[in-house]
């Protein structure tokens, strides 16, 4: 978290909602277990703030360039509640219309690509130049600063990115996604 504050550009891939883009409601279902106590419950609270505290980043001046691409199934699989799912991805197309914040829909007729099943991807540069990536999988995450092992992982999001749909396609899905909802 404290290099995502700091950093120029940010790219992630992310085969659910990414925490960047979940509304609070979105992120208190996603973060809280089936049977949830008392003592969980604030957990879950302090997570939810510090997920949306992180999305400040996204407004602040100067603010870094974010892209992401976020594969179909994140707006397929709704949350329990309609009106939450109806504001997650009304949500998410606003944040597409910030200057700084590029969106892009991996569809399923992208078939299978390599990072299925493997978590997401988040790739972060800093002032000085440096890169990293973090990939995040179930309930473990890995952080590298190794430049050879962050140049694979760019290069693996390359690959991701341009087998998606472009940013102005992605948002009329998103848009389509909503209105399927509605009706």
């Amino acid at each position: 978290m404290r290099l995502e504050s700091v950093a120029r550009v940010i790219h992630v891939y992310a085969p659910n909602v990414p925490g960047l883009l979940q509304t609070e409601d979105f992120a208190r279902e996603v973060l809280s277990g089936p049977q949830t106590t008392g003592q969980e419950r604030e957990a879950v609270e302090e997570q939810v703030a510090a997920r949306l505290g992180r999305q400040l980043l996204l407004r602040k001046n100067p603010a870094p360039s974010v892209r992401f691409v976020i594969d179909e199934l994140a707006f397929r699989r709704p949350s329990a509640d309609p009106g939450t799912w109806e504001r997650q991805p009304a949500h998410i197309a606003d944040a597409a219309q910030r200057p700084n914040v590029v969106l892009q829909v991996l569809p399923f007729s992208a078939g299978i690509h390599h990072l299925m099943g493997k978590g997401s991807l988040t790739l972060l540069w800093q002032q000085d130049g440096r890169s990293v990536a973090y990939v995040e999988g179930g309930s473990s995450g890995l952080l590298t600063d190794d430049p050879d092992d962050a140049l694979h992982h760019r290069l693996s999001y390359d690959r991701l990115r341009d087998l998606a749909l472009s940013p102005s396609d992605s948002l009329a899905f998103v848009t389509d996604v909503l209105e399927e909802h509605r009706s």
